[in-house]
């Protein structure tokens, strides 16, 4: 019992569940960069550095950005035009980078 246990806790906490493709989330994020800097290191403390987020917060702050229960005049724009996938990917190219 105690080694199911420890099985499922590893698969419920594995990030290779998150399925984002790396290089067509780098294609994507071109219109990030604006802020959030190239490399996701923003120069202005106005906007967040995304380089080295956890994949899974990085597509529930997107997600929420789009769907309005987080509010963000610049924001809402910049991902409303966003599919899953894109999300997907997004998240796994910043939280790929260093």
């Amino acid at each position: 019992m105690k080694k199911t246990k420890l099985f499922v806790l590893s698969l419920l906490c594995s990030t290779s569940s998150l399925a984002g493709d790396i290089e067509a989330g780098k294609a994507k994020s071109a219109i990030c960069g604006a802020c959030h800097g190239i490399a996701g290191i923003s120069a202005s403390p106005l906007w967040p550095n995304l380089a080295g987020q956890k994949e899974a917060y990085l597509v529930k702050q997107i997600k929420a950005f789009k769907s309005g229960e987080r509010k963000d005049p610049s924001m809402a724009p910049m991902v409303a035009g966003l599919t899953d996938t894109d999300i997907d990917n997004l998240a796994a190219y910043y939280a790929s980078l260093k």
